[in-house]
């Protein structure tokens, strides 16, 4: 590994994040191995790192760095890639390490102008991953590297990093956080400010102001002896804050930016349902979907199990004005009451075992968006209460909490239930029953909907052909007319998996009927085709299953390997042409 100390050779990688942070490592003409391998020149420690990850080489007068394959990928300025000539400011990212390409001598001292700008350079983009961090240990491992780089130029003993768009945010994040900083009085003094300080401990506070708005704060706490220059602390720290800033207004400008290119991307694009059939029972469907959509209204999705009653709630939410915000699905059957709870509405740290770190739920995430309630005739009591409330009221309190949340998402739910017969003998409550009914949408069985089979089962072979890596062309007429004529109880979820099966255990290039499920086969005989050679076929069909059957001397394993085909499809041709009396 070569570390510079002194003087920086024409070119290099400075770590700008990640556990190596603030390492700088000298390219010459020899190759510079990157990952996690004991022989690479610089070493990673993340796990997702490949032990060979990519290598930087001379090329002409500059470098360019090769990603050797790996699963997590080699980005450079946020951009995925295989081979790139490096420029003087580009950043490479591999996993949580990002380490800045620079080219030309420059000094090193620490009060140097060059360092000090390389510093510089390594906070804003610090604070730009804080800002997008969304989990508790890697934003905390992000503010740790941020408050090093800070008490490198400034001399505090300790520090923290808020961000929240309110004052009673900004507290709670100081409470959770930094604690130990006693940063509640200060912070209600920024607002008015812009700096607070205070002479227990010697702390000042920064607010951090986006597009005129507080946005966050910065604080950093100094020992005593500091208390005489710690007015030219605070023109620093203003500096720094004024990074801060800069840096969080770009990411919520590139946010903004990625949601209006999603909208208009949606409004140039043809919306795809995923919905599937061209059936009288579908359109009628698609055409109340149509309908329904613009309007900001709850919706209640009726429907057998399997029918599709999650894609007509995407559907609906593709085609509404909230199309541009989260769609967040949760299925009301899957998980425990006490879980259910905190998936809703979130936690507070400390309000259950278990609950080490406040968690945000689907309600709260779905924000501006559409939350989708799958199975809800299966919510206890208990929840159904507190669900009506969030209706009636649009705000809700995460669990362990005191504080009122706003919310603005519109709510669909689903269920194979008859939830007005449930409310009638008052196994689901009525009020809320006629909170979700306000627009009830029915989605029909796939028995009602038969001329819908062909086109689903092309469909999902499609979808299974790739899957698998298997070339399957169609249907043969035989195995569609099973399709047809089958009643699937567990309507397009049972034939989904049906066709699956049959990619999997099929040996040809089209499905035949010996692929299909034996429950296709018994219970949906295929019809008669008519038709001289039709009838042809079969018979000779027949014929030399039989004739197979007699040399092998009725050993099921030796007639199917004489006919070339596998044992399983060959029991299933003797079920199917009714053979098994004459064998």
């Amino acid at each position: 590994m070569r570390l510079l100390n002194c003087q920086i050779m024409d070119a290099e990688l400075i770590a700008v994040s990640g556990p190596l942070l603030g390492t700088r490592f000298a390219l010459g003409q020899e190759e510079l191995c990157i990952g996690r391998g004991p022989s690479c020149d610089i070493r990673l420690t993340e796990r997702d790192a490949a032990w060979h990850h990519c290598v930087v080489l001379p090329d002409g007068d500059g470098y360019r760095i090769l990603d050797r394959h790996t699963g997590s990928g080699t980005y450079v300025n946020g951009m995925r890639v295989n081979e790139h000539y490096l420029e003087t400011g580009d950043q490479i990212s591999i996993c949580e390490t990002i380490l800045a390409y620079r080219e030309g001598p420059v000094d090193l001292a620490a009060d140097s102008p060059q360092h000090m700008m390389v510093r510089a350079c390594s906070l804003i983009f610090l604070f730009r991953a804080f800002a997008q961090a969304q989990t508790g240990p890697h934003r905390a491992r992000l503010e740790t590297q941020i408050l090093r780089l800070i008490a490198d130029i400034v001399p505090c003993e300790d520090g923290a990093v808020l961000l929240g768009r309110t004052v009673e945010d900004l507290r709670l994040a100081a409470v959770e956080s930094a604690p130990r900083l006693q940063l509640d009085p200060l912070i209600g003094c920024i607002r008015r400010e812009g700096v607070a300080q205070t002479g227990d401990g010697m702390t000042l506070a920064l607010g951090l102001y986006v597009a005129g708005e507080l946005a966050g704060v910065l604080a950093a706490r100094f020992a005593d002896p500091e208390a005489s220059v710690l007015p030219e602390h605070r023109d620093t720290l203003s500096a720094i804050a004024t990074l801060a800033a800069a840096a969080l207004e770009g990411v919520r400008d590139m946010e903004r930016l990625r949601t209006e290119n999603d909208l208009l991307r949606e409004r140039l694009e043809p919306i795809e349902t995923g919905i599937v059939g061209d059936s009288p029972a579908t359109r009628k469907l698609l055409e109340l979907v149509a309908r329904v959509s613009p309007r900001d209204t709850s919706v209640l999705i009726l429907g057998e199990s399997g029918v599709g009653k999650e894609l007509v709630a995407r559907a609906l939410h593709q085609q509404s004005p909230r199309a541009g915000r989260p769609f967040v699905a949760i299925n009301c059957a899957a998980l425990t009451e006490t879980l259910l709870e905190s998936e809703l509405f979130g936690h507070e740290k400390g309000s259950f075992t278990g609950a080490v770190a406040q968690k945000k739920g689907k309600l709260e995430v779905g924000e501006g968006g559409t939350v989708f309630l799958d199975e809800v005739g299966e919510m206890s009591p208990t929840l159904q209460a507190k669900l009506l409330r969030v209706l009636q009221q649009r705000e809700f309190e995460r669990v362990g909490g005191t504080r009122t949340l706003k919310l603005d998402v519109r709510l669909l739910a689903a269920t194979n239930r008859d939830l007005g017969a449930e409310a009638r003998r008052g196994a689901f409550r009525e009020d809320l029953y006629h909170r979700l009914n306000v627009v009830a949408i029915r989605v029909p069985p796939l028995r009602d909907r038969v001329g819908d089979i062909p086109a689903l089962a092309r469909h999902f072979l499609e979808r299974a052909s790739a899957r698998c890596g298997r070339r399957v062309t169609g249907f043969s007429p035989e195995a569609e007319r099973y399709l047809t004529s089958y009643a699937w109880p567990g309507n397009i979820r049972e034939l989904e998996n049906a066709i699956e099966r049959a990619v999997v255990l099929g040996q040809s290039e089209v499905v035949v009927p010996e692929d299909l499920p034996e429950t296709v086969l018994d219970a949906a005989p295929a019809a008669d085709a008519g038709g001289a050679l039709q009838a042809s076929v079969s018979e000779i069909k027949r014929q030399v299953i039989l004739n197979a059957w007699r040399e092998a001397g009725g050993d099921h394993n030796r007639a199917a390997e004489l006919l070339k085909i596998h044992p399983n499809s060959l029991r299933r041709l003797i079920r199917t042409m009714n053979l098994r009396e004459v064998l």
